[in-house]
């Protein structure tokens, strides 16, 4: 699609709110918006908690959200349904300021965002602008859609989403009608922010416009994340946005390409550099080993080779260097496929010891600073992913085996031969020249 820059005098004289990246994210209610560098966030998808009535179904899981080390809950998209050519995904919209009866009512969805800023959660909403249902109330507007020659509205362009109609960024009132549904959000029912879906199909100067309207919102701080990998969105003022090249980068290194075999451990560290090169301080890269999208294809244990695969991943994923996701599910090793168009029933009483580990994993990440954004120093090789994070007067060692065998590691003259505590088990141990890695085995030692 080609867009018109038509708005660029509108947004030399708009209202320049505060840096995307600042860390003043203070809000009333007992709770905190994290700064970027801060978000340990979890994904629910409303139709692993139950068939029907899932605002309800998630409320009573809060507490288990939370005690995993959740500070920010993403809601994947909680409005009405398309009914035409629909497949039923919840990306397909019809009404931007409507609940789907499916999950619950706007009061019950309003009493869930209380609940959790009363647990000190954050809470941020999916957002779909690229595109609407058929159906949408909307399409009384046909000029707010993109047209093919004939003036027929279309889908978007090379995307296969037959079900949804694509819109037109060149239109001013529709990109207006957009900002002020996402308000609604805000104002009305109290969210923090927004996971802006398709954000790469979508123009810079749209969302520009939309984040400086957003952050003019008197007493609300937000917290903004693009599913999107262009580095224009922090310049549009997005703080988070989507890892997409370093995942690739982990599945090169645990199960290869499909030209040749698996990757070095150590060619993360160029993958990490790479995404994070040019991007604004305190702004941060999603990093993850699965969402709706990925686990739609297959679990995270299924593609990191087991269990021991998938959590060896997520430590690589999460500890070298950016914000944390975990998708609903996850954390209790559902081990299928999970199609999001259709309610998936889930047992969460299922794996407490992989619960148990990642919550461990994450209490560490959240209480420690050099683990979330402390210095990196590279300790390269070909079969452990090994690397020091510091800041002031604290070190974490992470070494990660990445290959499905034992390994032994050399360890850095800085850490060889020291007293050091396993950040897993809290038990002080005395190091020696090398230690010992289990197959997809990883120790944390500070």
């Amino acid at each position: 699609m080609t867009y018109r820059n038509i708005f660029a005098g509108l947004l030399a004289c708009a209202m320049i709110a505060s840096s995307c990246c600042s860390n003043e994210c203070s809000c009333e209610g007992g709770y905190e918006v994290p700064a970027p560098e801060d978000v340990m966030m979890y994904q629910v998808n409303p139709r692993v908690f139950a068939p029907e009535k899932s605002f309800n179904a998630v409320a009573q899981h809060l507490d288990s959200i939370k005690a995993l080390g959740t500070n920010v809950v993403w809601f994947m998209p909680i409005y009405p349904v398309g009914q035409i050519k629909t497949v039923n995904s919840p990306y397909c919209i019809s009404d931007y300021k409507g609940v789907n009866p499916e999950f619950g009512t706007l009061e019950e969805f309003k009493s869930l965002v209380a609940q959790c800023h009363q647990k000190g959660m954050s809470v941020i909403v999916d957002w779909v602008a690229n595109h609407t249902s058929w159906d949408s109330n909307w399409m009384e507007h046909k000029d707010w859609y993109t047209l093919d020659e004939n003036g027929e509205i279309v889908s978007p362009a090379n995307t296969g989403w037959l079900d949804v109609a694509d819109l037109n960024f060149d239109n001013a009132e529709m990109r207006l009608a957009m900002i002020d549904a996402m308000k609604y959000w805000v104002t009305e029912v109290g969210i923090d922010g927004f996971r802006c879906d398709a954000a790469d199909f979508v123009p810079f100067d749209f969302w520009k416009q939309c984040c400086d309207s957003l952050r003019a919102i008197p007493d609300h701080k937000l917290l903004l994340l693009a599913e999107g990998k262009r580095k224009d969105h922090f310049d549009a003022g997005f703080e988070m946005n989507y890892a997409w090249d370093y995942l690739e980068a982990v599945r090169r290194v645990f199960n290869g390409g499909r030209r040749g075999p698996a990757q070095p451990a150590y060619t993360l560290f160029a993958a990490d550099s790479a995404e994070y090169a040019g991007i604004p301080e305190g702004c941060v890269k999603l990093r993850f080993t699965t969402n709706h999208d990925e686990s739609d294809k297959m679990s995270p244990i299924r593609e990191f080779g087991g269990e021991r695969g998938s959590m060896a991943a997520f430590v690589a994923s999460t500890y070298l260097h950016g914000g944390a996701l975990v998708y609903g599910s996850q954390e209790v090793g559902y081990p299928g496929r999970i199609n999001f168009f259709r309610y998936v029933p889930m047992d969460w009483e299922s794996c407490q010891g992989l619960n148990k580990e990642y919550t461990k994993l994450l209490e560490n990440y959240n209480a420690i600073p050099a683990i979330r954004k402390g210095e990196i120093t590279a300790y390269p090789d070909e079969n452990i992913l090994a690397f020091q994070k510091s800041c002031t007067d604290e070190a974490v060692l992470v070494l990660v085996n990445v290959r499905h065998e034992d390994y032994t590691f050399a360890l850095p003259a800085e850490w060889s031969e020291k007293q050091c505590t396993d950040l897993m088990t809290s038990e002080t141990v005395k190091l020696g020249a090398n230690i010992h890695l289990d197959p997809y085995g990883y120790i944390i030692l500070k």
